[in-house]
């Protein structure tokens, strides 16, 4: 089930996080589990003291708080924390987690550039490295509106296609 945030609540996280100092993350963090205490089991509240333990460099504990979260989220901020929560799995060592984290994230959200770029990241970090440059080639044939990769798209797509379908290297 999924519940968006109040107004006041969302007007709040979002000071809140415009706010943060992210060399000095433990206002914010405080913040954000006080904001908790307040809202037990808010998914956004959950997700944002997440984010906060996770910009702290706290990987373990950001990981459970998204997984928490994310059952209860839904639209842009449902996309963010995948992509926090997949790139927190590759930070921790857990790739194929990861992997799999993103591959539902690209499923449900396919025109999320960041998602993309966050996936091959994770890629290469398991040793995909062909399947990572692939995966950022199509970015770049698909996204990038220019006269001169416009005139090579066939060339980058071959490329991308090609490496793609390599074994891992």
């Amino acid at each position: 089930m999924t519940t968006e945030p109040t107004a006041e609540l969302a007007a709040t996280i979002e000071k809140a996080f415009a706010a943060r100092d992210r060399d000095n993350m433990r206002p914010t963090i405080d913040f954000f589990e006080d904001l908790l205490t307040r809202h037990p089991g808010n998914p956004y509240v959950l997700y944002e003291v997440g984010g906060s333990y996770d910009t702290d460099g706290q990987e373990e504990k950001a990981a459970g708080y998204y997984e928490q979260a994310l059952p209860g989220l839904s639209g842009e901020t449902k996309r963010k924390c995948l992509l926090q929560y997949g790139s927190t799995l590759r930070n921790l060592g857990r790739l194929d987690e990861s992997l799999a984290v993103f591959e539902q994230a690209r499923a449900e959200f396919p025109e999320s550039e960041s998602l993309r770029v966050f996936q091959a990241l994770t890629l290469h970090a398991a040793g995909h490295h062909d399947k990572a440059l692939a995966a950022m080639l199509l970015l770049v044939a698909d996204r990038l509106d220019s006269a001169e990769i416009t005139r090579y798209e066939a060339a980058i797509r071959g490329n991308a296609e090609y490496l793609a379908s390599r074994q891992k290297t």
